[in-house]
């Protein structure tokens, strides 16, 4: 094998190895391909809320538990909560408030502040296990549910 053949063998080694094995992105392409379900991004942010609740419900029964298991369960749905919490931050910022609202809709400025809205709720879900912060953050993704129907 010439070296040549060695070069192109390893670019397309490395090709693949680069797009087979990347991780998936979680908010869609920030390019115009047009492949676009904003409803399903709103139901998707709903069933995160959803599992921050169901979260918040479990590391309330196992707050007062000592045993090795119960903590290790303890830990595992705070992380939950806060990873899906973080899906709805980025969701709104990377797909909803770069590709989705504009300075040149009528509305823009409460549009814009729904959708700030529903980034605070988020962050205050990550720092609380109050089922009332989590009513709040349903509000405000349900509040933003409208711009995107079905």
């Amino acid at each position: 094998m010439r070296m040549n053949e060695r070069v192109v063998i390893g670019a397309v080694a490395a090709f693949l190895m680069s797009t087979l094995y990347a991780p998936n992105a979680l908010a869609h392409c920030q390019i115009p391909c047009g492949i676009y379900d904003d409803h399903a991004r709103v139901e998707t942010m709903l069933e995160d809320v959803n599992t921050i609740h169901k979260s918040i419900d479990l590391i309330t029964e196992l707050a007062g538990a000592t045993d090795p298991q119960s903590q290790n369960q303890l830990v595992r749905w705070v992380m939950n909560k806060e990873q899906h919490a973080q899906n709805i931050i980025d969701t709104i910022s990377d797909y909803f408030l770069t590709q989705r609202v504009k300075a040149s809709q009528d509305d823009y400025a409460e549009r814009l502040q729904r959708h700030h809205a529903v980034i605070v709720a988020a962050m205050r879900a990550k720092q609380n296990a109050d089922p009332a912060v989590v009513e709040d953050l349903l509000a405000a993704v349900e509040a933003v549910a409208p711009y995107y129907p079905e």
